[in-house]
């Protein structure tokens, strides 16, 4: 009896578990949201494709399932503190300390084993403290700018979110990030030089003079 009892009790709270990181679906990137991004991702959408980076890395010097379980679980207390931005003025200090508590709480509600995998993660994550972890941080950054990439072209607006990719520089380090970042790079500078042209263009049709023949006076 004692054993249905705790098998019963274990089981809902896996469920209240499973109720709370559902929440992060609805939980939306603040940093889009400032931005005036319409429908902004959620930030169950950014860790999916982080993990999928994880997934998809050639190094086999990394621990590659390592790195999707850090991925999954490295902005899971936004499920209760919500995604707390730098410009909410909110200190490193107070961010961690809120994010620990949630931690907490969400792994209490887990078995043993699950509990100290699951909050080690985080820790592991949070303390930068293996190359995993770090790799993880660059996935990070580079869903965020990609993210910012898909946001400009979905918008007809190259460039506006130019500010998300300065915060980057100098952040990337491993190759394989590196030469994703030298695609992504390419390819939005592509599209910035069409931009540019365009309204050059545009420019010079509405003056009624174009570059080898200056307008008469």
């Amino acid at each position: 009896m004692a054993a249905t009892i705790e098998t019963a009790v274990g089981m809902r709270n896996m469920l209240q578990f499973m109720k709370l990181i559902g929440q992060l679906k609805r939980v939306p990137r603040t940093g889009w949201v400032y931005r005036n991004v319409k429908k902004p991702e959620s930030v169950s959408d950014h860790m999916y494709r982080m993990a999928m980076m994880s997934l998809t890395i050639t190094d086999p010097t990394v621990d590659k399932d390592r790195c999707i379980k850090l991925a999954l679980v490295h902005d899971m207390a936004e499920c209760i503190v919500g995604d707390i931005a730098p410009s909410d003025n909110i200190s490193k200090a107070e961010k961690h300390r809120r994010e620990e508590e949630a931690m907490k709480h969400l792994s209490a509600l887990l078995p043993e084993g699950l509990k100290k995998e699951i909050y080690g993660l985080w820790e592991e994550y949070e303390t930068q403290s293996s190359p995993e972890a770090r790799l993880v941080k660059e996935f990070d950054l580079l869903e965020m700018i990609l993210q910012a990439h898909e946001y400009e072209e979905l918008e007809g607006t190259p460039g506006r979110l130019q500010e998300f990719f300065d915060s980057t520089t100098g952040r990337f380090h491993h190759p394989d990030v590196l030469q994703l970042l030298s695609s992504l790079n390419e390819e939005r500078g592509c599209k910035l030089t069409k931009t540019d042209e365009t309204k050059n263009h545009g420019h010079s049709q509405t003056t009624g003079a174009s570059p080898s023949q200056p307008r008469k006076t």
